[in-house]
């Protein structure tokens, strides 16, 4: 199964700690917004290039680029390019 649809088919697994609600409002400039489902928006998105490299999966849309552990489907982080 290629990568992506792997990311995909686990969509209901992403999740992120408080700290990283905290970071990714800041680097995105978000404010009161449910951080999870905006990410889960963007990976969803048919534009969105997903790739896997070592242990993280990577989602560019735009000028975003989210950061999420494949192995909790965790996102770390989410910034702008």
């Amino acid at each position: 199964m290629e990568d992506k649809q792997i990311l995909l088919d686990n969509i209901d697994k992403i999740h992120t700690t408080k700290m990283g609600i905290d970071r990714i409002k800041n680097n995105l400039d978000l404010s009161e917004i449910n951080v999870v489902e905006y990410c889960k928006k963007k990976i969803l998105d048919k534009k969105s290039r997903i790739y896997k490299q070592g242990k993280n999966w990577y989602c560019e849309i735009g000028d975003i680029k989210i950061t999420i552990n494949s192995y909790s489907y965790t996102i770390i982080t989410a910034h702008k390019k």
